[in-house]
C-alpha cells in the first residue's frame, strides 16, 4: 500500500523498477493499475511471481537480505534505509522467538514480494527528497491472521512489538491492517504522529490494500506538501558521560546511530568526578526511535546507562532548491521564517562530488553556490 500510494503521488513506476534490476531477484514482475475502492481511486501495486520461479523464493536470513542489497547497484542511502528496515524485523522477530538477529528466518518478510515491497517503497520515498515525515496514528485492526507461523492475534507479534511508542487504534474491523513491514517503514521514516500539520498541500495519491472491506476504503493516503512557517516539535534527548573507551569507536557508534534515525548526534568533552577528562554523548531524537537508539549506545560504547529527556524544537521551513555554478548545478537548501529566506545551505555532497569531478577545492564550490543561492533566493 505504500508503494502504491506514492505510484499514485507521482513517483515513476519504471524507474522504481529499474532501481530494483540492480537486485539479485528473479521471477517476478512488479506491476500497477488503477482500482476502485468505494467511492475513491487509487494505485494497486502488486509483485507477481512467474509460476516456473516459484522453487527459486525461500526463506531468507537477515545475513542473505544484507548481502542482496551490498551487492545491488542502489545508492547507499536506500541500501541503509532499505537494510534498517528489515533490521528493526529481525529485531523484533529474535525478541519472540528467543534467539540472535542472525538466526532468524525471513519467511513472509523474505520472500521476494515482501523484498521489492520494502526495497521499492524506500526507492519511492527517497526519490521524493523529502525533509520530514508526518502520520497519523495506526488503525491495526483486530481479529486473527493466518501466516508460517500458524494463526496469530491481530496485530501480529511482530507487529506489535514494531509499534511501540507509536499511537494506534482499532476501528472494529476484523482484518490485519498493520502489518510488520507496513510498522517497521513508518517507524523508520516518521518524523512526528499525530493531525495533519499546516501546510500547503501540493498533492495526493492513494495506495490501495488487498482486502475489500465494506466498512471502509481499505486505501493508504500520502498527501505532499510545504509547511508555509517554522515549526515546533517535541523530541527528545539521550545523553551518557563515558571515560573508558578508545576514541576511535566513537565513530562506528555515530554512524549506527544515524542509520537507526538519531536526528543530530554530537560529542562534548567534559570533565567528570576526580577531574576525570570524559566525553558526553548527545543524540537527539524523535520519541519513536528513543528505545532503539539507547540500545545502540549501551551495545557500541562503553556505557553502562543513559539518560534522556524531552526537549523542544523549532525549525525553519525548509526546501530544496538548484544553482548553477561554473563548475555545475548545485542542490542547496532553503530555510524560509515567515515566509522569508534567512539561511541558504549548500549541500555538502553535491559540492563534494562536483568538487572531485573538476579537481578543484570543495570550499570554491561550496562559496560560489553559497553566493548564487543568496542573490537568488535573499
Amino acid at each position: 500500500m505504500i508503494l502504491g500510494a506514492l505510484i499514485d503521488l507521482g513517483v515513476s513506476p519504471g524507474k522504481i523498477r529499474k532501481a530494483l534490476k540492480t537486485l539479485d531477484l528473479k521471477g517476478y514482475k512488479l506491476q500497477t493499475r488503477q482500482v476502485q475502492r468505494g467511492l475513491i481511486a487509487g494505485t494497486k501495486a502488486q509483485v507477481k511471481i512467474e509460476k516456473v520461479a516459484h522453487s527459486l523464493h525461500k526463506a531468507r536470513k537477515y545475513s542473505d537480505i544484507k548481502r542482496l542489497l551490498a551487492d545491488s547497484d542502489l545508492s547507499s542511502t536506500i541500501k541503509k534505509n532499505s537494510l534498517e528496515v528489515f533490521r528493526r524485523i529481525a529485531a523484533v522477530e529474535a525478541a519472540i522467538h528467543k534467539t540472535t538477529l542472525e538466526k532468524i528466518h525471513f519467511h513472509e518478510v523474505g520472500a521476494v514480494d515482501s523484498i521489492v515491497d520494502v526495497v521499492g517503497g524506500v526507492i519511492a520515498i527517497e526519490s521524493l527528497k523529502l525533509d520530514r515525515i508526518y502520520s497519523s496514528p495506526l488503525n491495526v485492526g483486530e481479529g486473527f491472521v493466518e501466516c508460517t507461523h500458524g494463526c496469530l492475534p491481530v496485530p501480529a507479534p511482530a507487529t506489535l512489538k514494531l509499534l511501540k511508542g507509536m499511537p494506534t487504534f482499532s476501528s472494529g474491523v476484523k482484518k490485519e491492517l498493520t502489518t510488520p513491514t507496513g510498522a517497521a517503514m513508518i517507524g523508520f521514516y516518521a518524523d512526528h504522529f499525530g493531525s495533519l500539520p499546516a501546510m500547503k498541500v501540493i498533492d495526493d495519491g492513494y495506495g490501495a490494500g488487498d482486502h475489500i472491506i465494506p466498512a471502509m476504503p481499505n486505501m493508504l493516503r500520502v498527501i505532499l506538501g510545504e509547511v508555509d512557517e517554522e515549526s515546533d516539535e517535541e523530541l527528545v534527548l539521550i545523553e551518557t558521560n563515558i571515560d573508558d573507551m578508545n576514541p576511535e569507536l566513537y565513530e562506528a557508534a555515530m554512524d549506527s546511530l544515524f542509520q537507526a534515525g538519531a536526528l543530530d548526534v554530537y560529542l562534548s568533552q567534559i570533565i567528570m568526578k576526580k577531574n576525570r577528562p570524559a566525553t558526553k554523548i548527545s543524540v537527539l531524537s524523535n520519541e519513536i526511535n528513543r528505545q532503539a537508539l539507547t540500545e545502540i549506545i549501551l551495545q557500541e560504547t562503553s556505557s553502562f546507562g543513559i539518560r534522556y529527556y524531552k526537549v523542544d524544537r523549532t525549525v525553519l521551513d525548509r526546501e530544496m532548491k538548484t544553482v548553477k555554478t561554473s563548475w555545475g548545478s548545485i542542490k542547496v537548501k532553503v530555510g524560509k521564517l515567515n515566509g522569508k529566506v534567512i539561511q541558504v545551505s549548500p549541500e555538502y555532497e553535491d559540492c563534494k562530488k562536483t568538487a572531485s569531478k573538476r579537481k578543484v577545492p570543495v570550499k570554491k564550490i561550496h562559496d560560489e553556490a553559497t553566493f548564487q543561492a543568496r542573490k537568488l533566493f535573499c
